[in-house]
């Protein structure tokens, strides 16, 4: 029997993964783009602009997440009648119609439900999932978890705004402690939800971060996440410059955001600050931030990142790190290679086939009311 095949990103990978059959080695964490692909399909941004006009507030961050993705799309080298779009409630929710692929706009926090179905019945879409820090944290959480767990291969986007923006200024299940909103005019008691801690702590084989207006780092953010294989988890942080307006800025703007975020890569030490004399060491378990050159700190004393350590304890760590007590950790936390739920899916298909044969759907369903079903 022939294994059915999986392009995505250009690449071709068997639907059994390799890592699924003993003996055989992992497949690469990040496959190449096809340079077959990119010169027969010759796609720039303007095919994926739909004719749709855009409608979000003036000013918005989403503006931006829209741009990069566009701009991103044709380096993937993937038909874009082979790519779906596919979102929840809220003002995220309508960036699958600005995109000219296919696309589904679902209900409230069920996104991922829908992605998982459709990656299952056709594995040779690449398939995004575009949500809010409301949809995807408040009625989606189970169904977030779930997807990161199985590891279906889709890319995930949450914009990360702090509030619920489409319903005028509601608390999120990101907002501060303390945030004053419509619907916490005291200030809001919950302690707020770490979206990259909850990826990790679900299995998401990647997770990332990026910041709406730091436009190159969120192109190479989602094309990393575009290549990847598995369940892939971006937040971007996104200003609604209606409804929480700077949500973000104490670290984000262009004059203090050297001094306060932490931009990761991979094998090298983590090192920040306007004059590259700051860096984060380990101090028995928990991080501290150091001035190289003094107290005889040393660049070889720092941390160096690991994106695809075996286990997530770094990455949990990087997770929890926050202004004003450390820098903002943005880039790639962890990217490791797993089966994904539509190679398993596939592989139990053809070992039923091979053991069982085709079978005969009509003819299941027409030889009684009740089925017995034997472990295999």
């Amino acid at each position: 029997m022939t294994e059915p095949t999986v392009t995505r990103a250009g690449s071709t990978a068997p639907a059994n993964p390799p890592e699924a059959r003993a003996g055989t080695p992992l497949p690469p964490a990040q496959p190449e783009i096809s340079k077959e692909n990119l010169a027969v399909l010759q796609l720039t941004r303007k095919d994926f602009v739909s004719d749709q006009e855009v409608r979000w507030c003036p000013g918005c961050g989403d503006y931006s997440i829209l741009a990069q993705t566009q701009k991103q799309m044709p380096d993937f080298g993937v038909p874009k009648e082979n790519i779906v779009f596919i979102s929840g409630i809220g003002c995220s929710g309508r960036l699958p119609y600005y995109m000219n692929t296919y696309g589904f706009h679902t209900i409230h926090g069920r996104a991922p439900t829908l992605a998982t179905g459709l990656k299952a019945a056709r594995p040779e879409l690449m398939v995004w999932v575009i949500t809010g820090d409301g949809d995807a944290l408040s009625i989606g959480g189970n169904h977030i978890l779930h997807s990161m767990r199985r590891n279906v291969d889709i890319t995930l986007v949450m914009f990360n705004n702090r509030i619920y923006g489409l319903t005028k200024g509601q608390a999120s299940p990101t907002s501060e402690f303390g945030k004053k909103t419509k619907s916490t005019p005291a200030g809001t008691v919950d302690t707020p939800i770490q979206p990259l801690t909850v990826a990790l702590a679900a299995e998401a084989s990647f997770v990332a971060r990026s910041v709406d207006t730091h436009t190159e780092h969120l192109q190479q953010t989602l094309q990393r996440a575009g290549m990847h294989h598995g369940s892939t988890f971006v937040e971007v942080l996104q200003n609604c410059n209606i409804f929480n307006d700077g949500a973000w800025r104490d670290f984000t703007d262009r004059e203090v955001r050297e001094d306060r975020m932490l931009v990761l890569e991979h094998g090298k030490p983590m090192i920040f600050g306007k004059d590259r004399d700051k860096g984060i060491r380990l101090r028995g378990l928990h991080p501290e931030v150091v001035t190289i050159g003094q107290d005889g700190i040393a660049e070889s004393d720092l941390l160096v990142h690991d994106e695809q350590a075996d286990e997530p304890y770094l990455a949990l760590m990087l997770s929890r790190m926050f202004w004003p007590d450390y820098p903002v950790p943005v880039g790639i936390l962890r990217a490791v290679p797993r089966p994904t739920h539509d190679q398993l899916i596939a592989q139990q298909i053809s070992a039923a086939v091979a053991t069982y044969g085709a079978g005969d759907l009509a003819e299941a369903l027409a030889s009684g009311e009740t089925w017995t079903v034997e472990p295999g």
